[in-house]
């Protein structure tokens, strides 16, 4: 099939870069599906710059003709008297022709009534207006604008319009904006509109009016330059990748250039001078031998052969930034790390302000200090009672830096300024790590507290966010989980992971509840366990397993699921577990929780002797891990398959069937210490 080169560009007025890169994916795909709804599947290349969005590609010149078929009712049903009935009549309309004009066919042992016709493929150059009009209304940026007089919206005013097909323009119109064969190039280069006389050269023509058309082209250049800034400077530049991907989307010229500022302003947090250079200029800041450096490097968008003016004005941009961090810094010091003033701020409706909350997080804090006590002396090598005071110290200066200038100005950096503050005042490092790192993780992925002095004081945080929530009803439903109360759970159990921390949720939920207004309880449990199922990676069925052994402990949940998961993941493992599937079954009606003695004097086989020697013998050992001790209980298979073949369970004899019963009880039980072995699913 012949094609033809297509070019579509959409000139626009600056484009936010952040909109623009959440849905870049989406922007692709839904021109693929456009592509393929009309029969024109062809690879496409997907450019954009701050002032264009472009589509590039070898595109057929028409559709394929297609053959519209349509098999309709029997003959008999559909023609009475030689006259079409309701049938045959619903099935012209459906043909969209009259009636005289179907066929009739044999299909089976049956004629009926049939339609088919040759279908003209369209030519691409009648599709395109639709399909470009498809592709913009596709394209869900947010927050949209209108301008002029129009009543139609879009991310920006579209200023201009190519639609090039081959040779030829392609009458189309967007916003007011017609198609035509011009296009414009950097504004320092030119302001008027530029004429392209061959689609084939239109990225010569950009790049020559100081264009880079291809963002992977922009970045290649920056972090090339990046590269020999670096050399030539003996600095490590702090590459973040999402403001690399941002300054891509906003440049069409990018340029690499190092600015400096005073290196008084050094004394300020790292975070403090990164955040206002990368959050507020989209700076890069830069270190050397693992310090901060007082050099950054901007991307310029600039077309000119001396950028020293540029490299000027964005330091005289940064610098009043500092200074005004500088005079926040001293003053906040001077005022010391305070909690007078959380009572005024309000927290959630039904739970007080945040001076409550931090009351409730002290008690928390102490009760867990309390549990977690021998871990906690061994880790600090500190007494029980200075555990205890810097514990409380730590939870009570947490939110105190809400109520400093810095953190009024730099809001995302709440618990950093906390930490630094308490460092300069002299605070245990034990305390000032505590404050930094009391909401981590953050994600799923995201770092953990480093110690687990911190680690206690971090789930204390999270534990009063729970409580205090269910407890006035703020409950997460379906997807929405605005106070990520989610996240929260999914925090606690990577915590107790880590830090081999025994967590009953059952004891921890009774020991905590009451300083909360009444609620249920299980709805909360329940929350917690849906969290252990998305945070193991293992067969539901393993998880479930283990909880349907009424274990609640999350620390033992996770082993146990994770020593399962090994033991049912061997090759052999289905042929394995039937056995022990019999097992279950036959357990099904024996009271667990009695004592299921066992009277050997009652065996009247070999197979009876054996296997309560070979369980005994497994029940006497001491075993390291839940997987060891699974290994040797499965390891029962064979014995078992012996006493299955050679003994009948279900005698008669009720004291024989007892026996039998609470022989092989017995083993299931065990099995039950660690999971319920018939809830696998394999």
């Amino acid at each position: 099939m012949d094609k033809e080169r297509l070019l579509i560009e959409i000139g626009v007025e600056e484009l936010p870069a952040i909109p623009l890169l959440r849905i870049e994916k989406e922007i692709e795909n839904s021109w693929k599906k456009i592509l393929k709804d009309n029969l024109l599947e062809s690879d496409f290349e997907f450019f954009y710059t701050p002032r264009r969005l472009v589509i590039s590609q070898e595109i057929p010149t028409k559709q394929p003709s297609t053959t519209k078929e349509l098999f309709g009712p029997p003959v008999e049903i559909a023609i009475k008297d030689g006259e079409p009935t309701p049938a045959g009549a619903g099935f012209a309309k459906k043909a969209g022709v009259d009636f005289a004009q179907l066929e009739k066919k044999q299909k089976g042992n049956r004629e009926i009534l049939y339609f088919k016709e040759e279908i003209e493929g369209k030519k691409t150059k009648e599709l395109l207006p639709e399909m470009i009009k498809a592709w913009v209304e596709s394209m869900k940026f947010g927050k949209m604008m209108r301008w002029g007089d129009r009543s139609d919206e879009f991310i920006r005013p579209v200023r201009w319009l190519q639609v090039r097909l081959g040779d030829e323009s392609v009458d189309s119109e967007l916003f007011g904006a017609k198609s035509g064969e011009f296009t414009f190039l950097h504004r320092s280069f030119s302001f008027e509109p530029w004429k392209v006389e061959n689609i084939d050269n239109f990225e010569q023509i950009l790049a020559t009016g100081g264009v880079t058309l291809n963002q992977k082209d922009r970045k290649k250049k920056i972090l090339k330059e990046f590269e020999e800034l670096e050399k030539e400077l003996n600095i490590n530049i702090d590459i973040d990748q999402n403001l690399l991907k941002e300054v891509v989307a906003i440049t069409e010229h990018p340029k690499a250039l190092v600015g400096r500022f005073d290196e008084d302003f050094l004394i300020l947090p790292n975070e403090v001078i990164i955040t206002s250079m990368k959050e507020h200029q989209r700076y890069f800041p830069t270190f050397k031998d693992g310090n901060l450096t007082n050099m950054f490097v901007v991307i310029s968008n600039a077309l000119t052969n001396d950028y020293s003016k540029v490299i000027r004005g964005n330091e005289r941009v940064l610098r009043p930034r500092l200074s005004d961090a500088m005079f926040f810094y001293q003053n906040d010091l001077k005022r010391g790390l305070s909690t007078d003033g959380l009572e005024k701020i309000q927290f959630i409706d039904g739970l007080g302000s945040l001076l409550d909350k931090v009351d409730r997080e002290e008690k928390i804090a102490l009760k867990l200090a309390n549990i977690y006590l021998p871990k906690l002396l061994e880790a600090t090598q500190k007494d029980s009672s200075q555990i205890k005071e810097l514990i409380s110290r730590a939870v009570r200066l947490a939110k105190a830096d809400l109520l400093t200038e810095m953190v009024y100005e730099f809001t995302e950096l709440q618990g950093i300024i906390g930490y630094y503050y308490a460092k300069a005042l002299g605070e245990d490092e034990l305390v000032c790590n505590a404050i930094k790192e009391q909401y981590l993780p953050q994600g799923e992925n995201g770092q953990l507290p480093s110690h687990i002095f911190s680690s206690i004081v971090a789930l204390s945080i999270k534990l009063d966010t729970l409580f205090g929530l269910f407890s006035v009803g703020k409950v997460p439903t379906g997807s929405k989980d605005p106070f990520a109360l989610r996240r929260a759970v999914n925090g606690i159990i990577r915590i107790v992971e880590e830090y081999e921390l025994n967590f009953d949720i059952q004891e921890i939920i009774l020991l905590i509840k009451e300083d909360y207004k009444e609620f249920d309880t299980k709805e909360l449990e329940s929350f917690i366990i849906e969290r252990i199922y998305k945070s193991i990676k293992t067969n539901p069925s393993i998880i479930k397993a283990v909880l349907s052994s009424g274990e609640r402990d999350i620390l033992k949940i996770i082993h146990k699921s994770k020593a399962l998961d090994k033991i049912t993941s061997k090759n052999n493992f289905r042929e394995i577990f039937s056995t022990f599937k019999r097992v279950a079954n036959i357990s099904k009606d024996v009271d667990l929780e009695s004592d299921l003695i066992v009277d050997e004097n009652l065996f009247e086989s070999e197979q009876e002797v054996k296997l309560k020697k070979a369980f005994d013998e497994v029940q006497a050992k001491e075993y390291s891990s839940y997987e060891e001790k699974l290994e040797a209980l499965f390891g029962l298979k064979e014995t078992l398959d012996e006493f299955f073949d050679g003994v009948l369970v279900n005698v008669d004899d009720e004291q024989l069937k007892r026996n039998r019963l609470n022989l092989v009880g017995q083993i299931y039980k065990a099995f039950r210490e660690i999971a319920d072995i018939k809830e696998i699913s394999i």
